[in-house]
């Protein structure tokens, strides 16, 4: 097992020398959309196969949901790949240069990050988008996704290696570790360190957990994503009403999903009915404190200390009343997870005083939390989406997964 896969890091390196030409990678990426299409049935058939395993399984509902590729979502596979080709290459770009007085000519120039593991759940959609992205960005990319849907994508990543075929380019520059067993993950963790450059881990708390804990190699990543939407005192209540509702229920499976309301202590009177009503009608498990409790007239459970530290990535959400800014401040510092916080408000100055003071990735003003999205960002797409302390932060997606180097020339220049 170390042997092969010590073979697929060499090749992972291999793939890396070889440097391709923009217009190469757009035809490889359009030849690659074009295969989603003409393969669409098998496509489809094999993630039957992964959907009708799962449910055997009894895994869950919002898992399957996850893992599950309709017509629609394969559509929207193809759109994603289809705007990567339209970004600029991110690769060999001149970032800054300047020419210093002791006659040095210097440049900041972008190169490939290297060889790049992801290790990944549920969602087949991270197969095309990550390989999309990573060989766009000149990195060579090692696949081990989850072994609930190992036939979607198995089918994907061959679709993109043909592709690499017919133009005529390494194939190794997308490999797709074709196995279920976890002593694979072990490996690319602690023992593939001299191949892979930067491990990205997509999916729940435990796995992120696991790859946090055990790596050797760098990562980029996020441990869970526990969302807030603050409703300040100068908030707009058609407005708080709408963006609360989005960002807990139009997809409450993503990372991007509001899981806990924070209301400031003026409005909830007049807020909390409104705005609760509307997430119980559609079947919103609420979770509130005694402040809420004695406002709120519809079915509320009891809030517990766990649940300001839960991601419920279901239809459930936790609801607190604070004092002031500073308290919902301090509520998201200690319990999130720097990953996307908004704030519903119309005075700009306190708007901007939350984005300052919270340590998210992300900060919203008047915008839902399921925005959270390379794609929305306009990045064609993401990898992931990094709450690291260290760049890169947030959506990781093109411009994000290369490093850069210096070059510096001269005219003969010794160091006195």
């Amino acid at each position: 097992m170390n042997k092969f896969m010590n073979l697929i890091g060499v090749k992972a390196r291999n793939a890396l020398k070889i440097k391709i030409d923009t217009k190469i990678k757009n035809k490889v990426l359009n030849d690659y959309a074009l295969l989603l299409d003409k393969e669409k049935k098998n496509i489809l058939i094999q993630n039957k196969k992964d959907v009708n395993l799962a449910k055997k399984n009894k895994i869950k509902e919002n898992l399957i949901n996850r893992l599950s590729i309709n017509p629609i979502k394969l559509k929207g596979i193809q759109v994603s790949i289809k705007k990567i080709v339209k970004l600029k290459d991110p690769v060999n770009v001149t970032l800054e240069k300047w020419r210093r007085p002791n006659g040095l000519n210097i440049k900041r120039v972008s190169v490939p990050i290297g060889v790049i593991g992801v290790i990944y759940e549920s969602r087949p959609n991270v197969t095309s988008d990550i390989a999309s992205l990573c060989f766009k960005s000149g990195n060579p990319v090692i696949l081990k996704g989850g072994s609930e849907a190992i036939n979607t994508n198995r089918i994907l990543a061959n679709l993109f290696r043909k592709a690499l075929k017919k133009n005529k380019v390494n194939e190794n520059y997308i490999q797709f570790i074709d196995s279920k067993d976890r002593k694979m993950v072990d490996i690319m963790l602690s023992k593939m360190d001299k191949f892979i450059d930067v491990i990205i881990p997509r999916g729940g708390k435990n796995l992120v957990k696991r790859v946090q804990d055990f790596s050797k190699v760098p990562i980029i990543g996020h441990l869970e994503g526990l969302c807030h939407t603050y409703i300040d005192k100068e908030a707009e209540l058609k407005m708080a009403t709408n963006i609360v509702y989005n960002a807990k229920l139009r997809n409450t499976s993503i990372c991007g999903a509001t899981e806990t309301i924070l209301m400031h202590e003026k409005i909830v009177k007049k807020f909390c009915n409104p705005i609760l009503k509307k997430l119980e009608d559609n079947n919103c498990k609420i979770y509130g404190d005694n402040f809420i409790k004695k406002n709120y007239s519809g079915t509320l459970y009891p809030a517990k200390e766990k649940d300001w530290s839960t991601e419920y990535l279901t239809a459930a959400v936790s609801v607190k009343v604070v004092k002031n800014l500073k308290q919902a401040i301090n509520h998201i510092n200690r319990y999130g997870t720097m990953h996307t916080d908004s704030i519903v408000t119309k005075n700009k100055k306190t708007a901007a005083q939350f984005m300052t003071n919270i340590k998210s990735s992300i900060a919203m003003h008047n915008t839902s939390t399921q925005f959270a999205d390379g794609g929305e960002f306009g990045f064609g797409g993401e990898v992931g989406i990094s709450t690291n302390t260290l760049p890169p932060r947030g959506p990781v997606g093109l411009e994000q997964l290369v490093s850069y180097k210096y070059e510096i020339s001269s005219q003969g220049k010794i160091r006195d």
